[in-house]
């Protein structure tokens, strides 16, 4: 029973983001319903000490993140350095190469270190842009960010310094190098397989007849500041914002130490404020990087911004802050499920299965998928399980660094259901449905999951590590 509880409320969220209710309103009426049924007396306490705790500890963390991401984003919009990155990329690859064009631009933000959810801000204004001028439906944007940004750049490619590439160093002892001959192979199979289903997607769209659409939400605006900024000038915000990011990833943990600590200044015997540095360098890092690049776009285009600064960071604000919530919410509801009995369940259901890599991948993989979260569910696996994959490694002769790559590339693949605040982001920025986007997401999601048994049989076949 406890476990048909867990599922019953996975299926209505999905369900209710499908048919495009609000998920800041639903995920908590998911997860107290799963309480509910499961012991009632637990509402009040699971809401206010987990649900609300989690959610606000996300906002608290990566609310800046998304505000400056979303700020950014605008920014790149309205001084049309979107529109001078575009016209250069459709001379040099040409039109018809439009999807590659994004999902090189993604993989690149993603592989330097940008945070997913400001590529998301970032790249949208290029790519709308982009499929506009190629007629290519806009519906398509949303599954062409999310090969760039969501697959193989996230945790396949060895050295990835998304946190899905990071997490399992601290369970196997590895470093984010780890297994670097399978993760390339899991990538080439990803960005192929990707990119044949999107073309197909293009030109079945193009054979219709079907163009980039009408009446769409959430439009960048046409750029109406006279002549375009040099491409070069136009495409130096990005990559200050990726080399930025780098940059302070390495000199913040040696400048701040492992912890730093200050008096506040307050009358009174005020605690010292304590920071663990090495949990929150990565995001000062971004944000560090993001406000660099929002400097940079307002010193070569601050005459074309100021008319249009007031309004645009007003829809900045709104837009980060319904994201944020959208994925806040997401995270509490991830952490309610995995709190209950039924969850349980699943992660022992999963243990059984025999072959120590499949059994990984898919214990990881369904976590992901149960809680909406590739970090979350990687995280909950290897807390239960790691021990045990160890010792399964070891009676198997398997280098703990295959189990590394296995476990990255699984969180990342079913993670991606209707629910996944990621995926609830991307369509939000878009201004796109569930019903008119998710198809693709999900064909993406697909191959990304089917990635993950290709290196396995790779490593069997081969034994490349």
């Amino acid at each position: 029973m406890s476990l048909l509880i867990v599922l019953s409320a996975l299926i209505f969220l999905m369900v209710v983001a499908y048919r495009g209710y609000s998920v800041i309103l639903f995920a908590p009426v998911a997860a107290l319903g799963a309480v509910l049924l499961t012991d009632p007396s637990l509402v009040a306490p699971m809401f206010t000490g987990l649900f609300m705790d989690k959610m606000v500890g996300f906002l608290k963390l990566y609310f800046p993140v998304f505000l400056l991401g979303a700020v950014f984003g605008k920014l790149i919009e309205v001084s049309g350095f979107s529109k001078s990155i575009v016209a250069a990329t459709i001379r040099v690859v040409g039109a018809q190469r439009a999807m590659l064009s994004i999902v090189m631009v993604c993989a690149i933000l993603t592989y330097g270190g940008v945070s997913l959810f400001v590529v998301v801000f970032a790249v949208y204004p290029f790519a709308a842009e982009l499929f506009r001028q190629s007629d290519i439906p806009k519906r398509l944007i949303p599954g062409t960010i999310a090969l760039g940004a969501f697959t193989f750049t996230m945790d396949a490619l060895p050295g990835s310094p998304q946190i899905q590439n990071i997490i399992p160093t601290s369970f196997f002892g590895t470093n984010t190098w780890a297994a670097p001959w399978l993760g390339v192979i899991g990538a080439i199979f990803i960005l192929i397989c990707g990119m044949s289903y999107l073309e197909w997607r293009r030109r079945v769209a193009a054979t219709a007849g079907e163009g980039y659409g009408d009446n769409l939400l959430n439009e960048p605006v046409n750029f109406s500041g006279g002549r375009l900024a040099h491409p070069l000038i136009a495409i130096l915000p990005l990559v200050l914002v990726g080399v930025s990011n780098k940059l302070f990833t390495m000199w913040i943990p040696g400048a701040y130490g492992s912890t730093h600590e200050f008096m506040p200044s307050v009358m009174g015997n005020a605690a010292p404020v304590v920071q663990e540095v090495s949990k929150v360098a990565a995001i000062w890092a971004v944000q560090g990087a993001l406000l660099i690049g929002i400097a940079t776009v307002l010193i070569f285009a601050w005459k074309v911004v100021f008319s249009s600064f007031a309004e645009g960071s007003k829809q900045a604000v709104g837009g980060a802050m319904l994201a944020a919530m959208n994925t806040a919410s997401e995270y509490g509801f991830g952490a309610v499920i995995a709190a209950l009995p039924g969850f349980l369940v699943v992660a022992n259901a999963l243990g059984a299965i025999p072959n120590p890599l499949v059994n990984e991948a898919i214990t990881v993989t369904s976590l992901a998928g149960i809680t909406g979260s590739a970090s979350g569910g990687m995280s909950i696996a290897l807390a239960a399980m790691s021990d045990t994959f160890i010792a399964n490694a070891e009676a198997a002769g398997i280098p703990l660094e295959v189990f590394h790559r296995v476990a990255a590339m699984a969180s990342g693949g079913m993670d991606t259901l209707p629910h996944n605040g990621a995926v609830i982001t991307l369509l939000a920025v878009t201004g796109l449905s569930h019903r008119q986007s998710y198809k693709d997401i999900f064909a993406i999601t697909i191959i990304k999951t089917l990635a993950v048994f290709v290196i396995i049989a790779a490593y069997y076949l081969t034994g490349w590590v």
